[in-house]
């Protein structure tokens, strides 16, 4: 690999407040805002609004569209039998 062209890699924790959950990771983000994690040291923390703790497609509260409906509707509103 070349020197000095890919960003810093470092550990960031990430928060979902909404969730309430918290996950240490690597990535190239960087933060002003610091959090002191488990293990004792102060990692950059990001706020993220939507996590897989607080998405409703990995929650299981997802809703369920009624496609059928909808495409009986439309054929029936254009007359495509």
């Amino acid at each position: 690999m070349k020197k000095d062209i890919h960003p810093d890699y470092h550990p960031v924790v990430f928060r979902d407040p909404g969730a309430g959950v918290t996950f240490l990771t690597r990535s190239t983000i960087t933060s002003h805002k610091t959090i002191e994690w488990e293990d004792g040291n102060t990692y950059p923390v990001v706020d993220v609004d939507v996590s897989s703790a607080s998405h409703p497609f990995y929650t299981g509260r997802g809703r369920v569209l009624d496609t059928a409906g909808r495409v009986e509707r439309f054929n029936q509103r254009y007359g495509r039998a």
